[in-house]
């Protein structure tokens, strides 16, 4: 076989494979063995760029990142819909209709809520992706569409122009596998799946996208050159036939039954693998669509439901924390079981102290609870009529729940926080941070091996790193004995890295990697550093005092000394690779004005700053001084008229030795 006819044969393949898998979810080959002719196909195309195709299923990974999006005129605008909120106005709806139609048929679907987009296709072939903007004009997301593994990049009929909308989605098992790693690298969490798709589908990186794993259903043709069809149920049937997902729908006569499904829907919709906001009912037959019509901002053929949230009152059994993998501790209200939006809940999240002060929830309490956003158990309000007599107001602890260390509340918001360096809740971020290539920089060490090591117990502190065994690494999956001899030497290596990152990987509060280069310079030790009073760290340039107070706090913790005990016993640097920093200048401002002989402007501002100055080029109250060479001009009468004292060259070398 040549290499053409391999890499269209291989092309073909996956295509299908791909259908099989995201589609039909019927897979007939294992992952290892897509993997595996997926790979090949790479090799091949590399060797062979002129044979890859934007079909292919390599483009599917992302290309190179984009410097903005353009924009698309839609052909066949994408309306909204009418929504409304009650039996009666469903109703209502159908009563319209039957008034201008007579008897008519509805199609009812599941609303999924998510980004709407356009899919273009020329000749059966992909083309575009478009997201629907005000309905008019969208922004073009191409790149990103083709990462979507569920969208066909060819069609099986070569239809001159087809375009269908769809509604992109992360699925809710991406959507809660991706807020648990970004809690992991201490990154904002996504309030729920469609901002998180919205997010996602609008990455200027495709390859970001390609990671995020969406999904798309499909719930309109839009455009079919050369097809003529009957009904909206026959455009999803043609729509599947052509390798779509397609949103299910039940076509039904009157408004019992179309409220019934309704119902229906709203109940089940917990099996569902993606979020629904409402359920749509649209009338069936194109022509009767046509004869209707649209108003200027939708069609007047279909309504939009939306489920009312689903409230319930409950009795407050307790009041318990948690903490997070950042350390953030939350509260959560333990409450009688009780059926709300197809799920029994047991507790819902109270977000932080200001939440339960505003609300003033105390255990014993009977409250309101909703699922916000269909997704999370919230307290709406208190029934403070039936607060039985006896009840406190509910604090946080002053200490970490899990390990017993200090919490601290952040100076810029209302998170509260454990400070405890070898807090089992923090653990693996603190590892993850900690092996991290900008820390301690231990190649092999990456969330998914430190994650094992954290869930077999043989890893309670970064310190317990450096004191594992080949035995115990090659028993963790797909690591075996090269890879384990390969991140022993990693770690062994690690023990180098010098002070300046260490201070960064210890992860102290505001101890950044500026920070950490900055404080092992001027300290040179890690003795030293630690000997330090808050003053004498406020005195360093660019440590003000609330970095210091977090120093201090954290090098107090008990928690902390045994951590740098444990580092000190595996061998672990504590000295600083960096240059020693010169502060004598820190905290004050030069201004350099005339010329000078002995240094030019650019040597003498080097020199300043070198020593933890600044060099400004205007003088102001906040001139510490001005260095005036021959011909000083204005800078020296202004120097004159605000007191700032004027050093001669001679006087600035002097200053400087």
């Amino acid at each position: 076989m040549d290499y053409q006819q391999e890499i269209l044969s291989l092309q073909q393949e996956l295509t299908e494979h791909g259908y099989r898998y995201y589609v039909l979810d019927a897979p007939t080959i294992s992952d290892y063995e897509y993997d595996r002719k997926l790979r090949r196909l790479e090799e091949l195309e590399a060797a062979h760029p002129e044979l890859v195709t934007p079909s292919s299923p390599t483009q599917r990974i992302g290309g190179e990142p984009l410097e903005s999006f353009q924009s698309v005129t839609h052909p066949v605008p994408l309306e909204s819909l009418q929504d409304v909120f009650s039996q009666e106005e469903v109703a209502e709806f159908s009563q319209r209709m039957e008034e201008a139609l007579g008897q008519a048929v509805y199609s009812v679907e599941p609303k999924v809520d998510g980004l709407s987009v356009a899919l273009e296709y020329r000749d059966g072939a992909f083309v575009r992706g478009a997201t629907r903007g005000d309905g008019q004009v969208g922004e073009d997301v191409t790149e990103n569409i083709r990462t979507i593994r569920s969208i066909p990049m060819v069609l099986p009929e070569k239809v001159p122009r087809l375009i269908v909308r769809g509604e992109v989605f992360m699925p809710k098992n991406v959507f809660h596998k991706l807020n648990r790693q970004r809690e992991i690298d201490g990154e904002p969490l996504f309030a729920n799946p469609r901002n998180a798709a919205a997010g996602s589908l609008r990455q200027l990186d495709p390859k970001i996208c390609a990671k995020r794993l969406l999904d798309i259903r499909v719930f309109n043709l839009q455009l079919a050159e050369g097809k003529t069809f009957a009904t909206h149920g026959e455009t999803l049937d043609y729509i599947a036939s052509q390798g779509f997902q397609t949103i299910p729908y039940r076509l039904l006569d009157g408004p019992e039954a179309v409220y019934e499904e309704i119902r229906r829907l709203g109940e089940d919709r917990e099996q569902l693998p993606f979020d629904m906001d409402g359920a749509v009912v649209k009338i069936n037959d194109l022509a009767d669509r046509q004869q209707v019509g649209s108003t200027a901002k939708c069609p007047r053929w279909a309504i939009a439901f939306k489920y009312p949230p689903e409230q319930k009152s409950s009795k407050v059994l307790d009041i318990v924390v948690q903490v997070g993998r950042t350390g953030v501790l939350t509260p959560k209200v333990v409450v009688e079981p009780v059926r709300l939006a197809g799920t029994t809940v047991t507790n819902a999240t109270l977000h932080n102290q200001d939440f339960i002060d505003e609300k003033d929830i105390r255990i014993g309490d009977t409250v309101i609870i909703q699922k916000a956003g269909e997704i999370i158990p919230e307290v709406v309000a208190v029934l403070k009529e039936e607060r039985p007599e006896g009840t406190v107001p509910y604090h946080l602890p002053d200490t970490c729940p899990v390990c017993g260390a200090p919490v601290s509340r952040d100076e810029d918001g209302a998170a509260v926080r454990c400070t405890g360096a070898e807090c089992p809740a923090q653990l693996l971020r603190n590892l993850t941070h900690f092996a991290s290539r900008d820390a301690m920089d231990i190649d092999g060490l990456g969330p998914a091996v430190l994650e094992q090591l954290t869930r077999n117990g043989l890893v309670k502190s970064p310190a317990d790193l450096y004191f594992l065994t080949e035995d115990q690494l090659a028993g963790l999956e797909r690591m075996g004995k090269k890879s384990a001899q390969n991140a022993l030497k990693a770690i062994e290596a690690s023990k180098g890295r010098g002070l300046e990152r260490l201070l960064y990987a210890l992860g102290i509060r505001q101890v950044g990697q500026k920070a950490g280069k900055v404080l092992a310079g001027h300290f040179r030790t890690f003795d030293a550093f630690a000997a330090a009073t808050e003053e004498e760290l406020t005195e360093i340039s660019d440590i003000g005092g609330v970095t210091a107070a977090y120093i201090r706090a954290w090098l107090a913790d008990p928690q902390s000394q045994h951590l740098i005990g444990r580092l000190k016993e595996a061998g672990v640097s504590m000295d600083s690779a960096a240059k020693q920093v010169d502060s004598r200048f820190a905290g004050m401002t030069f201004v350099l004005t005339g010329a000078l002989t002995r240094f030019t402007r650019d040597q003498a501002a080097a020199l300043i700053e070198e020593r933890g100055g600044k060099a400004s080029g205007s003088v102001s109250k906040k001139t510490t001084y001005v260095v005036a060479g021959e011909n000083a001009g204005s800078k020296l009468r202004k120097a004159g008229e605000l007191g700032i004292p004027v050093l001669t060259e001679d006087e600035f070398a002097k200053l400087l030795e």
